[in-house]
């Protein structure tokens, strides 16, 4: 590829961090174990985002109540919290959030919660020369993508599961290692697939940086318009160049995002067809957020797929 689709994210502070920080700082631990004592003894667990909360949800099984903060369609690069936030987070009994400055505007708020709680960033267990940088040296937050890190990332929230619950440890154990079965499945069903596409034709364009985990596993190359966070901005020179790539290799198909506006993508897609190349939208991809609660996009396992079939009908020719 002739350039680096990865920018530096700013991590700014703000007033509002502040508080919610401070906020946390007040707050009565005894809110936690009422918390506990209603919901009939299981454990309270609160995620940031849904890649965390519903595979943990199947691991935890009927000894944890799971609920997370982020719902479709919603950004955790820009997201803050809000007072019920606040109160959901001291009522839990752990605290699972992904990290590597993913939810970039909660950061202090962990800290002050950490301090009262179990509060894990779950990817932040993960060996650093296993992680993707920018040429800035910002570590890319989207590990669930590669399922095979994703894996360790739940091992580590499973291990503070068995320390909170000690005698439920061989029930969370077993539920762990029975999830991690399907996901070596899936890992297995999406490389089957996905190698099918023609090598010239493994282009995935997309609106910002989140795939880079996905291209590495799957022999993928990913541009994104954006940056690692929805946070940089998208210059001229960042549509121009993508549609230059697109245009140099012929790429058929371009992809939205569920969280992300799709305006940057759209300016791509008319940009090609000025220098004469038809491209369509391949579809929307889940990135940032997983789908709604109660369809198979909702789970980890169904959102992954659905990117895979998706990208799979789009580049290949085969599907509708």
């Amino acid at each position: 590829m002739e350039r680096s689709f990865f920018k530096k994210i700013g991590f700014l502070g703000s007033t509002g961090v502040l508080a919610l920080s401070l906020l946390l700082a007040g707050c009565s631990s005894t809110e936690g174990e009422a918390a506990t004592e209603e919901s009939g003894g299981k454990i309270n667990i609160v995620t940031t985002i849904a890649q965390i909360a519903e595979p943990i949800s199947v691991i935890g099984g009927d000894k944890v109540n799971v609920e997370s903060l982020m719902g479709p369609g919603v950004d955790p690069h820009l997201y803050n919290a809000s007072q019920g936030d606040i109160k959901k987070l001291e009522g839990s009994d752990i605290v699972f959030y992904s990290g590597l400055y993913l939810e970039a505007n909660m950061v202090r708020a962990f800290e002050e919660i950490s301090k009262t709680k179990p509060t894990l960033a779950i990817g932040e267990s993960i060996s650093k020369d296993k992680l993707l940088n920018d040429e800035e040296g910002a570590i890319d937050p989207h590990i669930w993508f590669d399922i095979d890190l994703w894996k360790e990332a739940l091992g580590a929230a499973t291990e503070e599961l068995k320390k909170y619950s000690q005698e439920d440890a061989d029930y969370f154990e077993a539920n762990k290692q029975k999830y991690f079965e399907q996901l070596d499945e899936l890992k297995a069903e999406s490389k089957e697939k996905l190698t099918q596409i023609p090598k010239e034709q493994r282009i995935l364009v997309t609106a910002h940086d989140a795939f880079g985990y996905f291209g590495r596993l799957q022999d993928i190359e990913v541009v994104g318009l954006q940056g690692l966070s929805t946070e940089d901005e998208i210059g001229l020179s960042d549509i121009d160049d993508t549609i230059a790539i697109i245009v140099k290799y012929q790429v058929p198909a371009v992809f939205v995002e569920s969280s992300i506006n799709p305006a940057s993508i759209n300016a791509v897609i008319e940009g090609a067809k000025k220098q004469g190349l038809d491209v369509k939208v391949g579809g929307e991809l889940y990135s940032d957020a997983m789908g709604d609660a109660g369809t198979p996009e909702g789970t980890y396992i169904g959102m992954y797929r659905h990117n895979v079939d998706t990208i799979y009908k789009a580049l290949s020719g085969r599907g509708d």
